[in-house]
């Protein structure tokens, strides 16, 4: 174990996989897409245009398709017996079809199962289907590995659950320097670097996978009234007395992402403002009590809708009340009214619902949960009340 998954686990998900392809009755399976790609092998790369592309045929045999300049870190840093290259994208000739090739000589004919008919359109790529190079009817399989996507082993957890931790660390560093006279750019930035620093220096490289890929912390905009805008952009807006801020912190450990946010004041909070947080973590509880054996999504969001609905505050809602975390930061479930699929012991999601009044800002903590047998278990860890959540005015 390197990267907090067993070898071991990346073969049972391999196996999982394959037994299903078998049921549809295709040779083998084509994997095109980078977070399914790293979830089944423990591969890491950076995604480009570039197509990269994992194949598994029905004996169990496989290989990883990369363009050339890859192939040394490609031996170095992952553990395939088979490795096949092509010079360059877009080439003399078309990487999917030196693709259909391997996908040949591996046995891959007839009925292929596949995340993506060829490779997805990711930075601009433009290039034929994988059904056209190899003549081969596609069976899709996107949906499968998504449902194994959404129920986490103990070992994603346990790093969603270390994510958590840096989260918290932090947000300590945000809250700290998110003062009055401050910037958002500034309080953001020192908090990232030193949380990341700080992070490198316990871990050492284990959690960090690209240079993009620090510790983050900050407002994406939402300070004052525009922390009503559930999804604003920053601004560098300077912090002042009397605004609400609604954070973000997401820590990477090994790629798995989980998610913290919370709603401060700078100052004295207003009486409205008081009302408003209080019933979001009325709703927050609701949703948060939702979470028992034999719910769906839909019934978790339904509670808020319900506690909403009951205090006349419908028109303060604005989304749904989270989404699944892991290798990505979005992904299923989607805890929302229009999902009645059952929620399942490894399920791991946010739980934000939250309030936006346009006049005064908008009221959303965000905690990732993971399910459990019995209801469910926090990964996150941060003071929820208004006290411990208000900034001084006076810096």
């Amino acid at each position: 174990m390197t990267d907090g998954i067993s070898t071991a686990e990346y073969a049972d998900r391999r196996a999982r996989l394959s037994e299903h392809v078998r049921t549809l009755g295709a040779a083998g399976y084509v994997v095109c897409d980078p977070t399914y790609i790293t979830y089944f092998t423990g591969f890491r790369f950076l995604s480009t245009e570039r197509p990269t592309v994992y194949l598994q045929n029905a004996a169990g045999d496989d290989v990883i398709f990369v363009a050339e300049f890859e192939l040394e870190r490609t031996r170095a840093e992952a553990d395939f017996e088979r490795i096949e290259t092509y010079p360059e994208y877009p080439g003399l000739e078309h990487p999917m079809r030196i693709l259909a090739r391997v996908a040949a000589d591996l046995g891959l004919r007839g009925t292929i199962a596949a995340d993506h008919d060829g490779y997805p359109g990711i930075l601009g790529y433009i290039g034929p289907k994988l059904s056209d190079v190899t003549g081969a009817e596609i069976i899709d399989i996107a949906a499968q590995i998504e449902t194994m996507l959404a129920r986490k082993s103990r070992a994603e957890v346990e790093l969603l659950r270390e994510s958590g931790r840096w989260c918290s660390h932090a947000h300590r560093l945000l809250q700290e320097y998110s003062v009055p006279g401050s910037t958002e750019a500034e309080a953001s930035l020192r908090a990232q670097s030193e949380a990341t620093l700080t992070m490198l220096a316990e871990r050492g490289s284990g959690g960090l996978l690209g240079s993009g890929d620090g510790v983050k912390a900050g407002y994406r905009g939402q300070i004052g009234h525009r922390s009503a805008w559930a999804h604003a952009v920053a601004h560098n807006i300077r912090f002042q007395p009397g605004q609400v801020l609604v954070s973000e912190t997401g820590a990477p450990v090994w790629g798995y992402h989980a998610e913290l946010e919370r709603t401060m004041v700078i100052g004295e909070p207003t009486d409205r403002m008081r009302w408003l947080f209080d019933h979001m973590l009325a709703a927050r509880k609701a949703a948060f009590d939702a979470i028992v054996p034999g719910a769906t999504s839909a019934d978790v969001d339904g509670a808020v809708n319900a506690y909403f609905e009951k205090h006349g505050l419908t028109s303060y809602w604005r989304q749904h009340v989270g989404h699944g975390t892991g290798l990505r930061v979005h992904e299923t479930p989607f805890i929302d009214v229009g999902n009645s699929a059952p929620l399942q012991p490894g399920m791991v999601f946010t739980v934000e619902p939250g309030l936006y009044d346009s006049e005064v800002g908008g009221f959303r903590h965000s905690d990732t949960v993971a399910v459990t047998e019995d209801g469910y278990e926090l990964l996150t860890d941060y003071p929820d009340d208004l006290k411990s959540l208000v900034i001084p005015a006076n810096g």
